[in-house]
């Protein structure tokens, strides 16, 4: 199974006897880490849901290195005990997911932020044949004290913005750490993180593999613990925002260097037929020159977009590539990278003979750089472009072979 290399599950204590596998409907998911204060009283309320909606379920708290009383606690009250030997909140839940036997998971943290007897609107969404089910705080309510203004002015709203456009989600909370999942949905997803960007990886690879997603009002509480939380602002919210950057070549390579081309290629033709005044500044040959730089590294930036994309899709990190990519695939090949790298080369060592020649007719003596600079930037980009294409498409169809392998 997917999860089963990087961690290990075992029970603590002999737990009060367990339905058979099959019979198993919903495991609630507990990440853990010296919650001794607030887990108490989040197992009775996972098990009052289940007895009163009568529901054949499991607890399933997964532990994360816990020095206090949280494990034994845990098994006292009957819940299973899994211990990730790899630290980390994604470390806790894959896990805990791994452990599970359910066909639905509920995951929620063990900080009594969260109510653990209101899973229904969870559980029925699920059987309505979701696949990921998201709670909105903001929708149901977050409690004074519940979340700092930081986090609910500025962090969330950020992230959960960045990861609609980027990547389509529905979900207006991207961060809530309450909600359920098929774990068929999630064994498909192959889960890699093991940090706090667990929660956005979950939310993104939905997204990217086109599963039904449902949101219902979910009510945060102020955690009832005495020491601070585990939650770092800065430096978590900087790994949810990296993460969603890695996945998207497209945000993070594609559009800024397509724009950059554009701007480039726009400056360029607008400055070759001479100096511009604009406003009384003069925008000349050097101005040109950061034109052509534009060009140059805009190309490599959309270079870099396509090997991420067929590096990520092939090492299982990202979904098939849809049909549109498929069929720029199969045009954008070694042999036509070869013809317009080539092409590109002659333009360029053209241009660069023709001013060699120039020169020469003024017997290699002094030059005026306004005029000699629009022959030779063209031709030295030119160049460098085509070489960089013959380079690309070279490893471009190696990145292929071990794609076709797969």
């Amino acid at each position: 199974m997917i999860l089963e290399p990087v961690l290990k599950t075992k029970a603590i204590a002999k737990p009060r006897p367990r339905r058979d596998a099959a019979a198993i409907e919903v495991s609630i998911v507990m990440p853990c880490l010296n919650e001794a204060e607030t887990l108490p009283c989040c197992i009775e309320k996972a098990q009052r849901f289940l007895r009163d909606h009568d529901i054949a379920g499991e607890i399933i708290v997964a532990d994360n290195g816990s020095t206090d009383a949280s494990p034994a606690i845990a098994a006292s009250m009957g819940a299973l005990v899994a211990h990730a030997e790899i630290r980390g909140y994604g470390s806790a839940l894959r896990c805990g997911i791994a452990a599970a036997r359910g066909k639905f998971i509920v995951m929620g943290d063990a900080d009594d932020s969260y109510d653990f007897s209101a899973l229904m609107p969870f559980v029925a969404k699920l059987r309505e044949g979701y696949d990921l089910v998201m709670g909105n705080r903001f929708k149901g309510g977050i409690k004074l004290g519940a979340m700092p203004p930081l986090h609910r002015y500025l962090g969330n709203p950020v992230l959960t913005g960045i990861g609609r456009l980027f990547f389509h989600s529905p979900s207006a909370d991207f961060h809530c750490g309450l909600r359920a999942f098929r774990k068929s949905a999630i064994l498909k997803m192959d889960l890699q993180t093991t940090g706090m960007e667990f929660a956005s990886e979950m939310v993104v690879k939905a997204a990217l593999f086109d599963m039904r997603i449902a949101e219902v009002p979910t009510t945060l509480s102020p955690d009832g613990r005495s020491r601070p939380p585990h939650l770092r602002s800065w430096r978590d919210g900087w790994r949810h925002l990296r993460f969603m950057l890695l996945y998207s070549p497209r945000w993070l390579f594609l559009y800024p260097s397509a724009l950059l081309i554009f701007i480039g290629l726009v400056l360029g033709a607008w400055l070759f037929p001479g100096p511009r005044v604009v406003g009384g500044v003069a925008f000349d040959v050097h101005t040109l020159l950061y034109a052509a730089l534009a060009v140059l590294v805009g190309f490599q930036g959309i270079a870099f977009a396509a090997f991420t994309r067929i590096f990520a899709v092939t090492e299982g990190l990202l979904p098939p590539e849809s049909p549109r990519f498929n069929k720029l695939l199969r045009f954008v090949n070694l042999e036509v990278g070869l013809i317009v790298g080539v092409v590109l080369v002659i333009f360029g060592l053209t241009g660069s003979v023709y001013a060699l020649s120039d020169w020469g007719a003024r017997a290699f003596g002094p030059l005026n750089p306004a005029k000699t600079l629009r022959m030779v930037i063209p031709a030295v980009l030119s160049f460098a472009l085509g070489c960089q294409i013959i380079l690309s498409s070279f490893f471009f169809s190696v990145l292929r072979l071990g794609r076709r392998r797969q």
